[in-house]
């Protein structure tokens, strides 16, 4: 809802899909210049401070912004907001993810790590799912019933109390001492592989494409008098990815993950295709179905190899970085999306989700050839 929210509330407020996509923009660096150091921190000194403060923090940044938007100030305050709110992101499902595959990991004998962690990872993406594609149809009723600062408070409230409470659970009381964790972190270096950086870059290159689509999607309906049920609209690209995330966990372990990248992506791709070529909702909606097949699995498949390939005792970094990349995808590619469809108009900002969708393909060919042949069955490893 925040990013999604940040691009409603500036085209409303300030009257520009270029200003609201540059503001989304400022969100996602924010996320990636702050989200892996709150990963760090959580690694080093336990996710419960660490969440706390980010709770409330976001909570007050998300507040200024919905002033800062309609008061008289200039952009840049309105932007200084934003960057505030992607700073202080609360990381909530990068956490949960590392919380759960260490329980696994730690706790479940090595035979059943695997389709256990297959398992947990679909229904978090899955989840993930109902968050980047339904928040935006939550941000949608909001806006077009309330104004555009309702969904902005509306995430402002969700943080301070359900992060507080994800917080508060105990599970986010660490097993370890902060003295005992930092004696087990794999060093800084094992975080820039190349192994490791091919899945950042196409988790990134998934927030390229939720960016390019729901921006383009906003100028569509814009053009149409109404970009406040864009989000609406981008609803239907959960419905198929959702079902689809879930049935990863039922996948056959032959249908190993770096297979899994290359399909799925060529699904984003061609539905992305389709979406490009439209010109009426309904050529948009047949699109928008067709990427969503494919969307959801490429997550739970990002994702598993992000548990894969953890170093030890970062995995609460491993799964911010995962989880900024999408961030500042989606936000890189509303600013861009919205810039384009200023200056170029509607048609060339359609066809950047196609672009989007193929650099997710090609990040996957990039990573058949880092991936040795039965290295990629899902197989968990102890990340602490």
């Amino acid at each position: 809802m925040m990013v999604v929210g940040v691009l409603t509330l500036i085209v409303s407020a300030r009257g520009s899909v270029e200003l609201g996509g540059l503001g989304s923009a400022v969100v996602g660096v924010g996320s990636a210049c702050f989200g892996p150091l709150l990963g760090a921190a959580a690694d080093r000194f336990g996710q419960r401070p660490t969440l706390l403060i980010t709770a409330v923090v976001n909570s007050a940044s998300l507040g200024a912004l919905a002033w800062a938007a309609y008061s008289p100030l200039s952009i840049w305050a309105v932007f200084a907001a934003a960057f505030l709110v992607g700073a202080s992101g609360p990381q909530t499902s990068p956490m949960s993810r590392s919380r759960l595959v260490t329980i696994i990991a730690t706790q479940l004998p090595p035979e059943r790590r695997p389709r256990t962690v297959s398992t947990v990872l679909a229904y978090e993406s899955a989840a993930d799912e109902v968050v980047f594609v339904f928040g935006p149809v939550i941000v949608g009723v909001l806006a077009t019933a309330f104004g555009a600062w309702a969904p902005i408070a509306g995430a402002a409230v969700l943080t301070l109390f359900f992060v507080t409470a994800f917080a508060l659970h105990r599970t986010g009381a660490p097993a370890r001492s902060a003295s005992e964790r930092a004696a087990v972190l794999a060093p800084a270096a094992e975080l820039r592989r190349p192994r490791l950086l091919v899945i950042v870059f196409g988790i990134l290159t998934v927030g390229l494409v939720f960016g390019t689509t729901l921006t383009s999607l906003t100028a569509f309906m814009q053009d149409r008098g109404s970009p406040e049920s864009a989000g609406l609209l981008y609803g239907i690209m959960g419905v198929g990815s959702a079902i689809l995330a879930i049935c990863v966990a039922l996948f056959s372990p032959r249908f190993t993950l770096r297979y899994r990248w290359l399909l799925f992506a060529g699904f984003i791709v061609a539905g992305e295709v389709v979406l490009s070529a439209a010109r009426d909702l309904g050529g948009v909606a047949l699109g928008l179905a067709i990427t969503g097949i494919g969307i959801g699995p490429l997550l739970v498949t990002l994702y598993s190899f992000g548990a894969q390939r953890s170093p030890e005792g970062r995995s609460a970094t491993v799964m911010t970085m995962l989880g900024s990349g999408i961030t500042l995808g989606q936000s890189a590619a509303a600013a861009i999306t919205g810039l384009v469809a200023e200056q170029a108009g509607t048609a060339p900002a359609m066809l950047l989700p196609a672009c989007a969708g193929a650099l997710a393909l090609a990040a996957g060919v990039a990573n058949w050839f880092l991936t040795p042949p039965g290295r990629d069955r899902g197989r968990s490893r102890t990340v602490g």
